[in-house]
């Protein structure tokens, strides 16, 4: 196979049931990460950061469609200033939003 093939063969995108087959088996592995945070008492913190039209509320949208809204939050942040741009996330926001562990 030569590299010009390979890299066609992995940019091929999914055939639409192919596609629903690896989404419906990847919420199962996310809903057994739920159970699992809840029974250890953790906290996990996702954070997606991007321009506007990346495909983040797309890909939000598509984890959190099967999970409990009790136990996953999506929250917002503001867009950040011009110093908080050179800040790391958990700077920026402070973690004040974060749910206590296994709530």
């Amino acid at each position: 196979m030569t590299m010009a093939k390979a890299e066609a063969d992995s940019k091929e995108k999914l055939k639409s049931k192919e596609y629903e087959r690896e989404l419906e088996r990847l919420h199962i592995e996310l809903v057994t990460l739920q159970e699992w945070v809840k029974h250890k008492g953790l906290k996990v913190c996702i954070v997606f950061e991007g321009r506007d039209g990346a495909g983040k509320g797309g890909t939000i949208k598509a984890i959190t469609e099967r999970v409990s809204p009790r136990v996953f939050r999506v929250i917002a942040l503001p867009a950040p200033t011009e110093r908080e741009k050179s800040q790391m996330y958990q700077l920026r926001s402070q973690i004040t939003t974060s749910p206590a562990a296994g709530k």
